[in-house]
């Protein structure tokens, strides 16, 4: 350890030596280093973490900006599937001011998290950043944060209008120290209006603990994070506001009327599932960066692809929350070694009708195929467009060397459907499984073309050749 640097292992944070806790003469190194073994013996037991320093950094804007920071951070004990370890709660605070929480979640690795600070003015200023301890496992170990970077994202940046206007989240309450369903990512969607450019805002969090069950959230969706869009927004060409919008429970979308901090609209994430509220607030807030994706020919999940980490936090956090079992059946909740499943990402133009894809494996006995709706109406796809879907198959398998897919009507309801079903596979963009570090590997096959599908007809296959 350096003369004057201050690790506080066993308490779960780490001084940085940007700004020593008490005057020292510099040119005594005697002193530096008893004086800090001072501190950590006879003061941390009393004071909070979010009162002692991981980094202080000074932020100089030439003119008032978006900011976005990135955090490097690690954790000496965390692991997001052990309980009492789970993940570090960092508290950012803006010139002494309080901002938002960060969630360690990628375990012991050094990593960068980013996340929004907003809107700041013109000037110097501070951003520290500290563990809070009331909001931490004991279990973490030390914490170190390597730097802070800053991304200024200026008015005449092409940006700026849309990171201006990302929503800010509060914490659901029953979440709050119990590390789950937390906000991983913020990615943004925009698009041209007659009246001027729409912004639409989702959130992909850990999981869900309520709404769709894990298996059937595997089999229709190909994930068990939970994504949601959380806020909407329509300017005029003058920048100026003319409708918002967020889904609220029961995803009832409606008119945002809420609180703003300096133009981010204050979001209070209120059901189990993860639907919002533009009312309240909660002892955390979240502020995860937004960025930009093009999700044209692609679903939802892709943003996920492009973070693979987001793979290996959910899985761990369906291990330590009972969520996976070795012999787990159909419609009981949980899901088999998400390692296990083949997912595939496909297109279809589908209307009044339901569509379920199978993998061929090759075993023992001879070729055998695995479909996702695994026999049951409610693991089946019901959504036109670009989808997500996963199928488990048996430990030690081969990888699959041919994909099926099958169309039936939609059940439920009663009534006699407007228009008749019909359902067409458009493009196939990946098949894929999860490593051993539950990262997903390369795709082993793509495909674009037009495959019509009868109404409880044969199943069309596709055999299996990589891109």
């Amino acid at each position: 350890m350096r003369s004057g640097d201050c690790i506080l292992g066993a308490m779960g944070a780490e001084r940085s030596t940007s700004r020593p806790a008490a005057p020292v003469d510099a040119s005594d190194t005697r002193t530096r280093g008893f004086l800090c073994i001072l501190t950590c013996v006879f003061f941390v037991p009393f004071v909070s973490f979010a009162e002692i320093a991981l980094s202080e950094t000074t932020l100089r804007l030439d003119a008032p900006a978006e900011v976005i920071a990135t955090i490097r951070a690690a954790c000496q004990r965390c692991e997001w599937g052990a309980a009492g370890r789970e993940g570090a709660s960092l508290e950012v605070k803006v010139d002494a001011e309080y901002h938002s929480h960060l969630m360690l979640v990628r375990g012991r690795e050094e990593a960068a998290y980013r996340i929004l600070l907003g809107h700041v003015d013109r000037g110097q200023h501070r951003v520290t950043v500290a563990v809070d301890r009331a909001k931490s496992p004991a279990g973490i170990g030390s914490v170190r944060v390597r730097d802070i970077s800053f991304d200024i994202v200026a008015e005449q940046d092409p940006r700026y209008e849309a990171v201006a206007h990302a929503p800010i989240l509060y914490a659901r309450p029953n979440t709050i120290g119990h590390f789950t369903d937390v906000p991983l990512l913020m990615w943004y969607e925009s698009a041209a209006t007659p009246a001027g450019r729409r912004y639409r805002y989702s959130v992909i969090f850990s999981n869900e603990d309520g709404g769709t069950a894990t298996d059937r959230l595997m089999a229709t969706w190909g994930r068990t994070t939970d994504i949601e869009f959380v806020y909407g927004i329509e300017v005029d060409a003058n920048g100026r506001t003319l409708a918002e919008e967020f889904q609220g429970p029961s995803h009832v979308v409606s008119p945002f009327r809420g609180r703003h901090d300096s133009g981010h609209p204050l979001e209070l994430v209120i059901t189990d599932n993860n639907m919002v509220t533009d009312a309240g607030s909660s002892g955390i807030r979240y502020a995860p960066a937004p960025e930009a994706f093009d999700l044209t020919n692609r679903s939802r999940e892709a943003v996920m692809d492009a973070h693979p980490w987001t793979y290996r936090v959910t899985s761990e956090e369906m291990r330590r929350e009972g969520k996976i079992a070795d012999q787990a059946k159909a419609g009981e909740g949980v899901i088999t070694d998400p390692r296990r499943y083949v997912f595939v990402e496909a297109c279809s133009e589908l209307e009044n009708a339901a569509l379920s894809f199978g993998v061929r494996v090759q075993g023992p006995d001879g070729p055998r195929w695995y479909d996702s709706d695994r026999d049951r109406d409610d693991f089946r796809i019901v959504r036109t467009g670009c989808f997500r879907g996963g199928v488990p198959i048996p430990p030690g398998s081969a990888l699959p060397d041919a994909l099926r897919f099958r169309a039936c009507p939609r059940g439920g309801g009663g009534e006699t459907p407007a228009a008749p079903p019909r359902v067409k596979i458009t493009r196939v963009n990946s098949v894929f499984a999860l490593g051993n570090d539950y990262l997903p590997a390369p795709s082993r096959f793509s495909w674009t073309g037009s495959l019509p599908l009868a109404m409880d007809g044969a199943p069309v296959e596709l055999t299996l050749r990589r891109p």
